[in-house]
């Protein structure tokens, strides 16, 4: 290249506007984080049960009154009697669920407290106040209610649905109903199957990992076996019936939120530079929603 046209080149070149840097879109995590104040709902003191395990773990619990009324009552009622006092986590099936309570079958259940009431499995209306783009596979509709929840319906029922972490009474064959005395957390894939099948009453906030990370049962639908030892509960309590200053709050981000909207955007259509094949929808259970401690 010639000398002068070589230097008018590199002239022009460093005389060239820069082209604007463009961002990569803001995660679904990046949207919660930065979410304001006024797109966070906090969980009252009495909807947050607190087990904490023998290794010093907590495991917090968000009740579901709204969905199980009958069963968070007596759930309350278990807690202020202090019931699941060394009872323990006796069964951890692989990609299934982490079940506590008493294994032995004989502790005495508090006055009121009894396997049998309403099903609970499904509610009235309550449909979905924000729905997801593309069908569910179990249900017409799914989305989110206004409390947080995630919800399936079929236009005249709604139910929460079994997604990692929530809640629920274990029971026996039909027509027994549980007592919530015996509860499970999902700790792998969504059993969609158990939906309006089992009573749903809440969901792990906190400490899902100190369940999903413990040995697994070698009995019978990971039940553990004679060699093992289960996981002992020290105690359970709610927020509320600690003093004030050792309790642990919380909120979530509403559904009815501009910044809720942008995050299930995110959530069902993931973008480049990592994907390159974004999805356009996500199932209900890939949506969780986001809840923090209030600082």
């Amino acid at each position: 290249m010639p000398i002068l046209l070589a230097a008018a080149f590199f002239a022009q070149a460093a005389t060239s506007p820069k082209k604007p840097e463009v961002k990569p879109p803001l995660s679904p995590g990046e949207i919660a984080n930065t979410a304001p104040s006024s797109a966070w709902r906090t969980i009252p003191d009495d909807d947050i049960l607190i087990f904490t395990l023998a290794n010093g773990r907590k495991v917090i619990v968000q009740l579901a009154p709204s969905f199980a009324p009958r069963h968070v009552e007596r759930m309350r009622a278990l807690a202020n009697a202090g019931w699941w006092d060394a009872t323990s986590v006796y069964r951890v099936q692989d990609n299934y669920v982490a079940q506590w309570g008493d294994v032995t079958e004989k502790k005495k259940l508090p006055a009121g407290v009894a396997d049998g009431g309403p099903a609970e499995y499904v509610r009235t209306g309550a449909l979905p106040a924000v729905r997801m783009t593309r069908p569910d596979s179990f249900a017409s509709i799914a989305g989110f209610d206004a409390a947080g929840w995630p919800v399936a319906s079929d236009g005249k029922k709604s139910w929460l649905t079994h997604c990692y972490g929530m809640v629920g009474v274990a029971r026996d064959l039909a027509p027994s109903v549980g007592s919530g005395s015996e509860l499970y957390a999902v700790i792998g894939h969504a059993p969609r199957a158990l939906d309006r099948n089992i009573a749903l009453v809440g969901r792990v906030i906190e400490g899902i990992d100190a369940l999903s990370s413990l040995e697994r049962g070698t009995g019978k639908l990971g039940f553990y076996g004679d060699a093992q030892k289960p996981t002992p509960i020290v105690s359970a309590r709610l927020a509320s019936a600690l003093p004030a200053a050792d309790r642990p709050h919380f909120e979530y981000l509403s559904p009815g939120s501009p910044a809720f909207a942008k995050y299930l955007h995110a959530r069902e259509n993931r973008e480049p530079p990592f994907f390159t094949v974004p999805a356009g929808g996500a199932d209900i259970c890939n949506v969780p929603v986001p809840v923090r401690r209030k600082t």
